[in-house]
């Protein structure tokens, strides 16, 4: 129990996939100029990764390195594969809110087919790999790693909003200001560096 308490935390805070490895800035940037449009894009890749990390997992140990499958040698196929799994839990996300959300549906727009191809939803799926972790270990690691980008999109999307109202230099507004807010809290984010 202590070490998947540890791997959450340290996903989540240490090892933040935006603020920590550079992992999701295209949503993380382009998602966060309202709280409502972040916490919903947060959540749905909160959903994507940890689906996709008991997906992935469960057909990795199974199928892909299994030695009674061809012995194992289906390995290099896991990036293919992942990917295609990946691409059915979004569109799975995509009509779910397209049906139940219209309006979170209309907010994120183009973003939302984006998680297929957001280089954190597969970063965490080739990490779970690339640490041997169990299915559950895995499990843990995605919504660790997933909360930790709501986090930070939330956090983002909430400076973004209280910055409207701040007096900007005019070389300073829009992205460049943006740019320097994520920086500084990847700064702060460093120092849950020595919680684990």
């Amino acid at each position: 129990m202590k070490e998947l308490l540890i791997i959450a935390i340290g996903s989540a805070l240490v090892n933040n996939v935006v603020l920590s490895q550079f992992l999701g800035i295209c949503p993380f940037l382009g998602v966060s100029k309202k709280v409502e449009t972040a916490a919903g894009m947060g959540a749905a890749v909160v959903f994507v990764i940890s689906l996709a990390s008991l997906v992935t997992g469960i057909i990795n140990k199974f199928i892909l390195a299994n030695e009674a499958i061809l012995n194992g040698r289906l390995v290099y196929l896991q990036t293919i594969v992942f990917i295609l799994v990946i691409a059915c839990l979004v569109q799975f996300v995509e009509m779910f809110l397209k049906k139940s959300m219209p309006a979170l549906y209309q907010a994120l727009g183009v973003y939302l087919p984006l998680i297929t191809t957001n280089c954190a939803v597969l970063g965490v799926a080739l990490t779970n790999v690339q640490k041997s972790y169990t299915i559950l270990e895995g499990v843990i690691n995605g919504i660790g790693t997933s909360v930790g980008f709501l986090i930070s999109i939330v956090i983002l999307a909430g400076i973004r909003e209280k910055m409207e109202y701040n007096d900007i230099s005019e070389s300073f507004r829009g992205t460049p200001i943006v740019l320097i807010t994520a920086a500084l809290m990847a700064i702060a984010f460093f120092g849950f560096s020595g919680l684990i």
